[in-house]
């Protein structure tokens, strides 16, 4: 899909440089998956201290290989 933006050049080349990106398009397509993962992380943040869980639950015997 096309898109045209107005973007600011100084952040895309910052952001080029920094990740050693080869194209802008590969610089913004990072960028945005970082953003879209840490906006998914803040969901999960907003769980702690509302899911019960079984205190007698033994994670460590459901990781041991059989």
């Amino acid at each position: 899909m096309a898109t045209n933006l107005a973007l600011n050049n100084d952040l895309i080349n910052e952001a080029v440089k920094l990740g050693n990106h080869k194209t802008k398009k590969e610089a913004v397509t990072k960028a945005l998956e970082e953003y879209i993962a840490r906006r998914q992380q803040q969901k999960i943040k907003e769980l702690f201290g509302k899911i019960d869980y079984d205190p007698k639950y033994d994670y460590k015997k459901q990781r041991a290989r059989n």
